[in-house]
């Protein structure tokens, strides 16, 4: 499963029953934390996310919206006496206040924690089953959108021809990965005659929190999902441009640019407790478009 589960949603403040940003990414055995707003842990607990499975942890920027649940949620891995080592990726600020607030507390981490500035765009993560790569997005300090991009998908066995020609189960996983059979009187069997083509690999896009800014729609083009920030409505545009912001139409415009599949809305601004007319304003340009609703989870296809 590629899915995208949303913990918070909301702004700054946390307001109308809705937290500040964080969202987790599932690809099936793995988890990816991206983002950490105050609340996070609780969210976590909610909706009975398994925080144990989280090894890797992306930080857009340092607005306390996105980081202040983090210190919270790293000492508690030490209370329930994690081993298995974490990887956090952010600004490079990040790593020094991390270790003042540990000092103080004079807390000793029982896993190991590894700390990845971000420093320039480009692959920042390379697993079994997916890649990760950050891109800068214009905020008013320095911040990081990510691409989490599937590899390869492997080829889907034909159950039908595999019995025809006789292949043994035990074969199976090289099938998948392409190999041709050679049977026991040393014929050869092509791939391609027992084996169906994998499906395209998926993507999906966090692109943080950000001014409207049609570059953005290079950097996703074609991705599966993305997920853009809308915290004002087209009314406070002027207002989103001077606090570094988008609204749900400019978010609606960058995934019409980008030929993408799927639109995923979020940050709402607390001035607004109706969201639904952030979903009208959206899809009126951009049909595929949903709100990022906390406790929801999304499946990127």
């Amino acid at each position: 499963m590629f899915a995208i589960t949303i913990l918070g949603n909301n702004s700054a403040l946390p307001m109308h029953d809705r937290h500040p940003t964080s969202q987790v990414l599932t690809m099936d055995e793995f988890a990816f934390l991206i983002d950490c707003g105050e609340g996070t842990q609780i969210q976590m607990n909610r909706f009975k996310i398994r925080r144990s499975r989280i090894g890797h942890i992306f930080i857009s920027h340092l607005h306390g919206d996105h980081y202040f649940g983090l210190p919270g949620l790293l000492n508690s891995y030490s209370l329930t006496s994690r081993k298995e080592e974490i990887h956090l990726y952010a600004p490079a600020p990040l790593e020094s206040i991390l270790h003042q607030i540990f000092e103080v507390a004079d807390t000793k981490l029982t896993y190991p924690l590894y700390f990845h500035p971000l420093e320039k765009d480009g692959m920042i993560l390379e697993e079994k089953k997916l890649t990760v790569e950050c891109f800068r997005v214009q905020h008013r300090i320095d911040c990081w959108g990510f691409l989490f991009r599937e590899k390869g998908r492997q080829r889907k066995i034909d159950s039908e021809r595999v019995r025809e020609y006789q292949i043994p189960s035990s074969f199976y996983p090289r099938l998948k990965d392409g190999e041709d059979y050679t049977t026991p009187d040393g014929s050869l069997v092509p791939n391609e005659l027992v084996t169906k083509a994998a499906p395209p690999a998926r993507s999906y896009a966090y692109c943080a929190d950000t001014k409207y800014d049609e570059h953005l729609a290079c950097v996703v083009k074609d991705a599966n999902m993305i997920y853009h920030e809308a915290t004002y409505l087209s009314e406070h545009e002027e207002r989103a441009a001077l606090r570094f912001h988008s609204t749900a139409g400019q978010a609606a415009a960058i995934a019409k640019k980008a030929c993408v599949k799927k639109l995923i809305i979020g940050h709402f601004s607390s001035k607004y407790s109706d969201l639904s007319v952030f979903l009208e304003e959206a899809s009126a340009i951009f049909p595929d478009t949903e709100l990022a609703l906390e406790g929801t989870t999304y499946l990127v296809r």
